[in-house]
């Protein structure tokens, strides 16, 4: 049995411009240091304990951030970005996620974006949200769901799965 989780558009993000990694390459499971947000990718990728839930709100984002223009975007090619997105669909897929849409509008955040991320979680039934955004980790738990950012959620998995070991 898996976990439900939604992750944030920065965790996405992050992944793949923070640092060195290629998002066709990640280990598994991954190390615990250098990108965190890719380190959560890589967990996610491995489909063991946690099922990955999107929406095309998300998809969308995603795609905006990395296409759009510096300051505010990366200037990725389109098609790159595409390939990326596919990516996160798959690993959704094959973790025993899916996309969802929410029949709830929800407003807990001052932030538009953060409560499209809280209405994936809602109508996915996520236990657990990923993101590094303090307007979001500050209102841990919403709704009894606990906001962890990368580096706890990476951190966590990693002691959960060595505590397997012994």
């Amino acid at each position: 049995m898996t976990t439900a989780v939604t992750v944030d558009v920065n965790i996405f993000v992050g992944a793949v411009v923070g640092g060195n990694d290629i998002f066709n390459s990640w280990p598994s499971p991954p190390p615990v240091r250098g990108n965190l947000a890719a380190n959560v990718i890589g967990i996610l990728n491995d489909g063991r304990e946690f099922s990955l839930f999107l929406s095309e709100h998300i998809l969308a984002n995603v795609l905006r951030v990395l296409t759009g223009r510096p300051p505010l975007g990366y200037g990725w090619a389109v098609e790159r970005a595409e390939e990326y997105i596919e990516l996160l669909v798959e690993i959704a897929e094959t973790s025993g996620g899916a996309i969802v849409e929410s029949a709830e509008t929800v407003t807990d955040c001052p932030d538009y974006e953060d409560n499209r991320i809280l209405e994936c979680a809602a109508a996915s039934g996520s236990l657990l949200i990923v993101s590094d955004d303090t307007d979001l980790t500050s209102m841990s738990p919403w709704r009894g769901t606990p906001i962890v950012t990368a580096d706890e959620f990476v951190k966590r998995t990693d002691a959960m799965r060595r505590g397997r070991r012994r």
